[in-house]
């Protein structure tokens, strides 16, 4: 549902008499409009609205229980790359086994290129962002489990 039909939706229960309406959709989205019945003429807005995404919550920390990894976080501002030239192999694959301290990409940062190494052994389950992406400090770069 998009913005405008929401707001369409708020102001047609302003003027009409009903004092609450509570919609839900398949995707899990909630909305509940409350009208204020106090009678305050200076109140500015009559209509509360409450918006929950409860399966989108539900769904997000599901997956996070089904990958149950240790996450490699960028330690630093810069850009992702995956391989250390552009006509090398990537550094690693997703299925490829790890050891700590093993060289997984590459973040460039002011013009210098620092390697980002393995805190785990392990498996790489996923890689978490696309080569030369610009990535933030603590950004999820691996999962590896």
């Amino acid at each position: 549902m998009e913005y405008d039909q929401i707001k369409k939706i708020i102001n047609d229960m302003s003027q009409s008499s009903l004092s609450s309406l509570n919609i839900e959709f398949p995707d899990g989205v909630k909305i509940n409009l409350t009208k204020d019945t106090s009678g305050n003429a200076n109140n500015i807005a009559p209509v509360q609205t409450v918006v929950t995404t409860q399966k989108a919550e539900e769904k997000t920390n599901q997956n996070e229980k089904e990958i149950s990894a240790n996450i490699v976080k960028s330690p630093m501002v810069g850009t992702f790359y995956l391989k250390p030239s552009p006509d090398k192999e990537d550094f690693v694959k997703v299925g490829d086994t790890v050891k700590k301290g093993q060289v997984l990409c590459i973040i460039e940062a002011m013009k210098l290129m620092n390697e980002i190494e393995s805190e785990y052994d392990g498996q790489i389950v996923e890689i978490c962002t696309k080569n030369e992406e610009m990535v933030d400090y603590g950004k999820p770069l691996f999962k590896i489990k």
